[in-house]
């Protein structure tokens, strides 16, 4: 006796697959991420120093990274 349909699995397995990949590449991103040079010292981000206290907040570089990534997906999602 079956708990799933037959057909339901090969969604799940493409799924899996998909997720599998984009972990990857994220680990990959965040191995290199450290050479890009720009990166996280953008104008606009803040950083905030005190004597025992380091504040950061990356926002030109969030703002720059949410862009290209709905640049990607939008572009994904027309094909």
């Amino acid at each position: 006796m079956y708990i799933f349909k037959k057909r339901a699995m090969p969604g799940i397995g493409k799924t899996l697959i998909i997720f599998g990949v984009i972990l990857i590449f994220l680990g990959l991103l965040f191995l290199v991420a450290h050479k890009i040079p720009f990166l996280g010292r953008l104008p606009g981000d803040i950083l905030i120093r005190k004597k025992n206290f380091i504040f950061y907040f990356p926002l030109s570089t969030s703002l720059l990274i949410s862009i290209l990534l709905s640049l990607i997906l939008w572009l994904w999602s027309r094909r």
